[in-house]
């Protein structure tokens, strides 16, 4: 599935503008860098936090709040930014493999679908490859969800009314919708109509994210109200059966203490009312990678007796399955790797994700404690899908010889490959659980290294912020080159071609597939900088900023 780690462009979808990010709570003096934009510590991203505090805002300790009205600070967070660069570096290494037919295109030589039988494991640099490559789709999605959160937040502060910000979430849907249509139809000469390689699930995501933001944005507001109007009722009864006649200056000395104490517990409401907000987030996000299980066909397992898989599951109207249903069906005009509402999950948790480090100003070291921690929470849930048997698509699949070596044994711990296979079309459990781990590692390596070195790696910074461009230039360049390269040097390898099953000719030398990858990375580098540069001087709402 060519572009499935084009989950890239998602942050074309998501990325915060460079008034997206808020100001450094570390005292660090922001630092502009090459690609046109300044950027601070990775903490300091939440700071408006503190000011919102500082000014009386509406929800002063709560995340998310849009009653604030203070200038941004025109700074963006680093660890964000270069997670999407390394990302999208991560994710060329599959596209060039797809382009120079170097490998078969999955960590078990074909795609890591729903009830995929896994006969035999890819060589061990490919498999490494692609199951590094598994981040990439997890992590813009994650950063998506994140960024929507950034964004609303920096538009909010600049005026915008929550209908304008809808508006915009819409208007950036029906952009990467079409993109997604042209370039497809581009891509494979005609021969798909709709080839969903993930900027349409991306878009829809956005959208969804978007609105899901705002609406939370408004009721989290009217629960605190809720909540505080249910305390006072409470505590005017309370007070009414233990009433005691106080003498009036005692009454005039004790004023001052309740109306501190009347502000404590309106911040104490607003609290727990973003609290819940949080609570349901989390809900949310497992019940939108959980459907995934309970919508497979055949519930992810793998049977002897073709008769005993149902199929009577899913819809066969492409336009109700492209939602929720991988469709790869050979001969079709339409291709749908990444269902909008399969990935939804990802999108959730960056909403979550932002919401927290945007509540508070936070310490590196706190950051980065958090982070690890919060990986392995979701390292402990992968591996409990590993040793209890739930939220696979792979139950019975994996039949390869370790399998087969170890007949009584869990088939997940018959080897290192067995164990770290997961399922991405669509994304099982265990797929959301290590690859959210792994990007959450990553982001606590960017947030752990000091500002003035991070600011050095400047390739990541400018492939970060450049995302949308940078996918569809990388892979017109990687597939263009890629034609030249394999007639110049190919061989017959055997390895079919993905678009024309019937070109089997590639480049499987492993020095001229990671040379011909680190070429493309150079060559798309100067070009990246310079559109960076060019989109960060648009303005908030221009259409630039889409790419």
């Amino acid at each position: 599935m060519t572009g499935h780690n084009g989950a890239v462009a998602f942050a074309a979808a998501n990325q915060p503008t460079n008034d997206a990010h808020d100001a450094v709570t570390d005292g660090n003096t922001s630092v502009g860098t090459d690609n046109g934009y300044r950027y601070d510590s990775f903490p300091g991203y939440n700071a408006d936090a503190a000011s919102d505090a500082a000014t009386n805002g509406r929800r002063p300790t709560v995340a998310g709040s849009s009653g604030a009205a203070i200038k941004s600070g025109g700074t963006r967070a680093l660890a964000p930014d270069l997670l999407r660069g390394l990302l999208m570096m991560i994710m060329a290494f599959d596209h060039a493999a797809l382009a120079l037919h170097t490998w078969e295109h999955g960590t078990g030589r074909v795609a890591e679908a729903d009830g995929q039988v896994v006969r035999r494991w890819n060589y061990t640099t490919a498999y490494i490859v692609r199951t590094l490559t598994h981040l990439c789709g997890t992590g813009f999605t994650f950063l998506m969800g994140m960024g929507v959160v950034y964004l609303g937040r920096s538009r909010t502060r600049l005026g915008w009314s929550p209908v304008r910000l809808a508006r915009y979430f819409a208007v950036r849907c029906v952009v990467l919708t079409a993109v997604t249509v042209v370039f497809g139809f581009v891509m494979t000469g005609g021969q798909l109509w709709f080839m969903n390689a993930v900027l349409f699930a991306l878009a829809v995501d956005y959208l969804l994210a978007g609105l899901l933001w705002l609406a939370i944005n408004e009721t989290e507001v009217l629960l605190a109200l809720a909540i505080a109007r249910m305390r006072k009722v409470w505590a005017s009864e309370a007070s009414q059966s233990t009433m005691t006649t106080d003498d009036s200056d005692e009454n005039g000395v004790t004023q001052p203490l309740l109306r501190g104490r009347e502000a404590t517990r309106t911040t104490g409401d607003a609290y727990l009312s973003w609290s819940i907000h949080n609570v349901l987030l989390v809900v949310l996000s497992l019940v939108t990678v959980f459907w995934n299980i309970w919508l497979s066909d055949d519930g992810g397992v793998c049977s002897a007796n073709k008769q005993d898989i149902s199929t009577l599951a899913s819809p066969v109207n492409p336009f109700l399955r492209v939602w929720f249903w991988v469709m790869t069906e050979p001969g079709s005009r339409i291709m749908s790797g990444f269902p909008p509402m399969a990935w939804l999950s990802f999108a959730i948790l960056g909403i979550l994700y932002a919401r927290i480090v945007t509540a508070r100003p936070w310490s590196r070291h706190a950051l980065v404690l958090g982070h690890v921690c919060a990986a392995l929470v979701f390292s402990l849930l992968f591996v409990l899908t590993r040793v209890l048997h739930f939220g696979n698509l792979s139950e019975k699949c994996l039949q390869t010889p370790d399998q087969q070596r170890r007949p009584a044994q869990n088939l997940y711990l018959a080897s290192v490959a067995s164990f770290f296979y997961v399922v991405k079309y669509p994304p099982d459990v265990a797929f959301f659980a290590l690859t959210m781990a792994g990007n959450l590692l990553l982001l606590a390596l960017f947030a752990a290294i000091p500002p003035r070195v991070a600011r050095q790696l400047t390739m990541l910074l400018e492939f970060g912020t450049s995302a949308l461009f940078f996918y569809i230039v990388h892979l017109l360049l990687l597939f263009g080159l890629g034609i030249l390269a394999v007639a110049a040097f190919g061989h017959e390898t055997g390895i079919p071609d993905p678009i024309y099953p019937g070109k089997t000719r590639g480049i499987d030398d492993l020095f001229g597939y990671f040379g011909f990858w680190a070429a493309c990375m150079l060559l798309l580098w100067p070009v990246c900088r310079a559109y960076s540069r060019f989109k960060s001087s648009k303005a908030a709402d221009s259409i630039w900023r889409f790419f």
